[in-house]
C-alpha cells in the first residue's frame, strides 16, 4: 500500500505535466481593431474622426489626392451660401437646387452655382477659409469641370468638422439637413446607395461621388426600387451618375475624348508644384463620405480609385465591403 506522502508526490508531478491554460488578456488591454483591406487593382485614401475623443481613429493615404466626382458639391454648397449677406433670404429657385444638388446628387445644379461663383475661384476661396491642405481647382484647361476638383480624405474630414464646429449654424443645419435626407435615386436615376448607406447602421449623413462609369445606367434606380428592398443596390446596376456631355465629374468614353482628358492631365499636373502628382483624371472613382452614429459621433471618408474598365455594380460592391471594414475598424470600442 502506498503511503500518504508517496500519494502526494505522484499528484505533484501529475500537477506539473498538464498543459498550461491559455493566456487571458489582461482586462485593461485595448482590443486589437482589424485591419481594413483594399481591393486588388484598387487605390484607396480612408479616415475615421472620432468627434468625441477627437482623435482620429483609423488612417490610409490620407492625403492621397483623388478627382473629386460629387464629393464637391459640398464646398459649392458652402461657398454660395457663405457668400450671401448675413440674414439673407434664400430665393425659393436657389433652395430647390441646393436640396436637388445636395440630396440627389444633382449636376444641373451644381454647374449652375458653379457658373455663378466663379467656377475655379469657389475652390480657391475654400481652400483659405477652411484651411485645406490637398484640395485644388480643376485643371484651367478643365474649368467648367468642377468633377475634376482634387482633394484628400483629411480635406474632406476637415470640411465635415468645419461644416460642424465653425461655420454659421444656418448653413450647417441646411446643408446636413439635406445630407440626412439623401436619396437612394440619384436625379438622373441611379442608385447611390452604396459605401456608408449599405454599411453603416443609421444615423448618417452622406454626400456620394462616382464618375467614369458611362452615360446612363444598366437598371434605372426607381425601377429596381418598386422590385428591392430599400437599401439594395441592383446587382446588374452599371453606368455613372454623370452625362458624358456634363461639365462636371464625366469623363468621356469616346477614345477623342480619352484624348482629351489625357491631355487635360498633363496640363493638370504641369500646373501643379513639383510636389504634387497629377490627379487620375480616366480611371473610374467612387465615394463616400458622411457622418455616422448618434450626435453625429463618426466622421467617416472612403475615396477610391477603381480599376480600369470597372463596372459600377463591382466598384460599388468592393466599395461597400471596404467602407463595412474601415467602421468596424474605426469605431468606439
Amino acid at each position: 500500500m502506498l503511503r500518504p506522502l508517496t500519494l502526494l508526490l505522484f499528484a505533484a508531478l501529475a500537477m506539473t505535466c498538464l498543459p498550461a491554460p491559455p493566456a487571458r488578456a489582461s482586462a485593461g488591454a485595448p482590443e486589437a481593431r482589424p485591419v481594413p483591406r483594399v481591393p486588388a487593382g484598387t487605390t484607396a485614401g480612408y479616415m475615421v474622426f472620432d468627434r468625441t475623443t477627437r482623435a482620429t481613429t483609423l488612417a490610409h493615404n490620407i492625403h492621397g489626392r483623388f478627382r473629386s466626382a460629387s464629393v464637391v458639391k459640398i464646398l459649392i454648397a458652402l461657398d454660395h451660401l457663405q457668400s450671401r449677406r448675413p440674414g439673407q433670404a434664400i430665393p425659393a429657385a436657389d433652395q430647390r437646387l441646393l436640396r436637388d444638388m445636395l440630396r440627389s446628387s444633382d449636376d444641373d445644379a451644381a454647374s449652375e452655382f458653379w457658373r455663378r461663383g466663379g467656377r475655379r475661384a469657389i475652390i480657391d476661396r475654400m481652400v483659405r477659409r477652411l484651411g485645406l491642405r490637398d484640395t485644388e481647382a480643376p485643371p484651367a484647361s478643365r474649368p467648367g469641370f468642377w468633377g475634376y476638383t482634387a482633394l484628400s480624405a483629411s480635406d474632406v474630414v476637415l470640411t465635415y468638422r468645419y461644416l460642424l464646429d465653425r461655420a454659421d449654424p444656418k448653413i450647417r443645419d441646411l446643408i446636413l439637413g439635406h445630407l440626412r435626407h439623401a436619396t437612394r435615386c440619384a436625379s438622373d436615376d441611379f442608385d447611390q446607395y452604396f459605401g456608408i448607406p449599405r454599411a453603416v447602421p443609421r444615423p448618417w449623413a452622406v454626400k456620394q461621388g462616382w464618375s467614369g462609369y458611362g452615360a446612363t445606367p444598366a437598371v434605372r434606380c426607381s425601377t429596381a426600387s418598386a422590385t428591392a428592398s430599400g437599401d439594395a443596390l441592383p446587382a446588374a446596376a452599371s453606368g455613372s451618375a454623370s452625362p458624358v456631355a456634363a461639365p462636371g465629374n464625366a469623363v468621356p468614353d469616346t477614345a477623342s475624348g480619352a484624348a482629351s482628358v489625357a491631355a487635360s492631365t498633363a496640363a493638370g499636373a504641369t500646373a501643379v508644384a513639383p510636389a504634387r502628382p497629377p490627379v487620375n483624371l480616366l480611371r473610374p472613382v467612387l465615394h463616400t463620405t458622411g457622418l455616422v452614429g448618434a450626435g453625429d459621433r463618426l466622421i467617416i471618408v472612403v475615396l477610391t480609385l477603381q480599376p480600369a474598365g470597372a463596372s459600377y455594380s463591382g466598384s460599388a460592391a468592393r466599395l461597400t465591403t471596404l467602407a463595412r471594414q474601415v467602421y468596424l475598424a474605426g469605431r468606439p470600442r
